[in-house]
């Protein structure tokens, strides 16, 4: 391929061209994925702030629409069961390896449960040695942020250990992931599909919370972001630069 203007003459190699239309789309998709991270920090942060100011909506009056409450601050009254609790593993705190406390909890006055993640415990030395703490029995006021976990979960478990929860195997405490689809099907409760992050300040049985969204990592996104459109146009012009040549 050849095209000449006036004094100037395009003439790109193949290798080139193939570089160029693979790398600029793929640059360009990193770029707004990264943009797209950013963003849904800063909502969930904005609604995060906004629900410190407002009175929280009861997530019973929500159970039909429990979806509806994504990212807003939610309260709840009921009382933990710690039989289909569960912990999710590799989550760290100030360099420290531990896991997420997931416990359901039995909306009073009703059947249906709603998980609440009570924050973060230390693991001990050994990930066979799961360890040991508290859980509440009486009543509990919740109060925390709803969230839906994401749909696309990575992992490496084997595939039988999805039937745990039934009869022939026993409940699976430990989890790579908070696998929601997972959970519903395993577990014989009837369960909301969102999540109650637990308030920081809250005495419902907490742990270590430290929910707030850090300026800094949506900074770092957007740092990412224009870094990939850097690269993006950084390959327009090497391809253009070694495709031009000035005829004398």
């Amino acid at each position: 391929m050849q095209f000449r203007f006036l004094n100037v003459e395009f003439k790109p190699t193949l290798l080139g061209t193939l570089i160029t239309i693979i790398c600029i789309p793929v640059f360009i998709k990193l770029g707004f994925w990264q943009y797209e991270k950013a963003a849904l920090k800063q909502k969930i942060q904005a609604n995060f702030e906004q629900a410190n100011t407002n009175q929280p909506p009861n997530l019973k009056d929500y159970i039909s629409n429990s979806e509806h409450l994504e990212f807003k601050k939610v309260e709840v009254d009921g009382e933990y069961d710690t039989a289909f609790q569960i912990l999710i593993d590799n989550k760290v705190e100030n360099s420290l390896a531990g896991y997420h406390v997931i416990t359901p909890l039995k909306i009073q006055n009703s059947d249906t449960y709603v998980l609440v993640n009570r924050g973060w415990i230390q693991g001990n030395k050994t990930r066979a040695d799961i360890p040991v703490f508290d859980t509440p029995k009486d009543v509990q006021k919740i109060k925390g942020m709803a969230w839906l976990p994401t749909k696309k979960i990575f992992t490496l478990e084997e595939k039988e250990k999805e039937q745990a929860g039934t009869k022939s195997l026993p409940w699976q405490l430990v989890w790579q992931n908070l696998d929601m689809q997972k959970y519903i099907k395993t577990a014989p409760i009837k369960i909301l599909p969102v999540i109650v992050k637990l308030d920081n300040d809250s005495p419902a049985g907490g742990f270590v919370r430290n929910w707030e969204m850090s300026a800094d990592r949506i900074v770092t996104h957007l740092g990412y972001a224009y870094q990939w459109f850097g690269f993006a146009f950084a390959t327009l012009v090497i391809y253009l630069y070694l495709s031009i040549k000035k005829l004398n």
